[in-house]
């Protein structure tokens, strides 16, 4: 799954240092239009329907906050 969601952001910031970073908004690594992007193609992905509602930076914010939502929509 990690390396689903590595893709997924490098197709969105080519440039971005995921790997090295522990919050990725807070790094300057995505911004709101990103997690817009980020979350269509996770739903995609994963076959999940990610709510409006859980759309925060926080939880995008990091490979283990995604999976984490991720995992929510999936149970």
């Amino acid at each position: 799954m990690k390396e689903k969601i590595m893709k997924i952001l490098k197709e969105i910031r080519f440039d971005g240092n995921f790997e090295n970073s522990k919050d990725f908004v807070m790094d300057g690594l995505i911004d709101s239009f990103d997690i817009v992007a980020l979350v269509s193609n996770l739903n995609n992905e994963f076959n999940v329907n990610i709510k409006p509602s859980d759309i925060m930076p926080e939880n995008f914010c990091s490979i283990d906050a995604i999976i984490k939502t991720i995992k929510k929509y999936q149970n």
